[in-house]
């Protein structure tokens, strides 16, 4: 394994101009890892792409949403994946404040929502319908919801406000927190496994579309305002009545500081931008072949090296 991450290296080294090299401080660029395999796997091959040039690197663990105010006070550098649907109110907050820039987004289109593997849909055939979805709750009952349908959210720190589009919408379902994506996971398996109505959390890209095919439940369409003013979507008196984006954004961020202190990383971080399938694929080096972190991002350079060696010449 030595082998292959000094292979990597000297192709990185390679294509990394000597005079970018020595611009840039020698105070580590932060890192933030939080709990998603392919944001970690992501921010290990940026990572990598900047110690190649001669930066320092330090990854820290950060909640996912507490990140950006962490970006705008200096405390990390920056943000490789910002999800429209998870991170959307968070980065405009930080935004508002100063101190973080958007630095702009990546290729792929993103959807979060709740989700159902397609077996579900024999159960309840009126689905993606949300509302034929409500009407077939009770297939979804585990003793843990007493009469009401479980719904298997995130967990918490992703903060997808399922429970206020449960109240908003009316709906007869009890939101559970996982404890960790691999735990979604775990959950689809063990259902298919007996071929068990199932409904969670999903998101694209992931590696799961290709695991288990399955659909979005559909809400009333995502419109601007249906987070931040009640009157709009269906429920007059309510916020998050609407679904989340169905092509949301995938954006970069990074502190404000950065262009300046780290100006040559900073350029690479501007032309950096990742397709649906290479995230995907980013996903499944670690969720199917159980690849560590900084081994998957090794093995995504040495496999991609047209995708990458372009942002760094």
């Amino acid at each position: 394994m030595q082998n292959t991450r000094t292979a990597i290296l000297a192709a990185l080294a390679a294509v990394a101009p000597f005079a970018l090299m020595a611009e840039d401080s020698s105070d580590p660029i932060v890192i933030p890892i939080n709990n998603w395999s392919s944001q970690i796997v992501m921010s290990n091959v940026m990572g990598q792409i900047f110690e190649s040039m001669g930066n320092n690197v330090e990854y820290v663990t950060v909640d996912a949403q507490a990140v950006y105010e962490s970006i705008r006070l200096g405390d990390v550098s920056l943000q490789m994946e910002v999800w429209e649907g998870t991170h959307k109110l968070s980065l405009e907050a930080a935004l508002a404040k100063g101190g973080i820039i958007d630095v702009g987004d990546h290729d792929a289109v993103t959807r979060e929502d709740w989700w159902y593997p397609m077996w579900t849909k024999e159960a309840c055939p009126g689905l993606p319908d949300w509302e034929a979805l409500n009407d077939c709750a009770e297939i979804f009952a585990t003793p843990e919801t007493g009469d009401k349908g479980r719904y298997l959210d995130g967990p918490a720190d992703w903060n997808k406000h399922a429970n206020e589009r449960v109240a908003a919408l009316g709906m007869n379902f009890t939101v559970i927190n996982a404890g960790s994506a691999a735990a979604l996971w775990a959950e689809i398996g063990a259902a298919e496994a007996e071929k068990r109505p199932i409904v969670l959390f999903n998101w694209t890209p992931n590696f799961a579309e290709a695991v288990w095919p399955g659909e979005f439940v559909a809400f009333p369409e995502a419109v601007p305002g249906c987070d931040t003013d009640p009157s709009v979507g269906p429920n007059p008196d309510a916020l998050y009545d609407c679904g989340n984006p169905a092509d949301g954004y995938l954006k970069k961020a990074a502190w404000d500081g950065m262009p300046e202190k780290w100006p040559a990383a900073y350029e690479v971080l501007t032309k950096a931008s990742f397709t649906n399938a290479q995230i995907a694929e980013m996903a499944r080096l670690v969720d199917v072949e159980e690849l560590e972190p900084d081994e998957a991002a090794r093995e995504w350079l040495d496999a991609n090296g047209d995708v990458w060696k372009g942002w760094v010449n």
